[in-house]
């Protein structure tokens, strides 16, 4: 029968990342940047509801 020719049969497996415990500094860091992460997810809700912030463009003058 035929084999492949190269390459191989089957994929490398990755090795199965360890769960680490968390201890209490690293959940009041992922607590403080939730909080960051809403906050600016509410001013840019905040901003988009708002019209463009310049309206006039290049100003020229009447001069010539």
């Amino acid at each position: 029968m035929s084999e492949r020719v190269g390459g191989k049969k089957e994929p490398l497996k990755q090795p199965k990342k360890q769960v680490k415990e968390m201890d209490e500094g690293d959940k009041v860091f992922k607590q403080k940047q939730k909080e960051k992460q809403l906050k600016l997810d509410e001013l840019k809700a905040k901003e988009a509801g708002k019209g463009p912030l310049t309206v006039g463009g290049i100003k020229k003058s009447g001069k010539k």
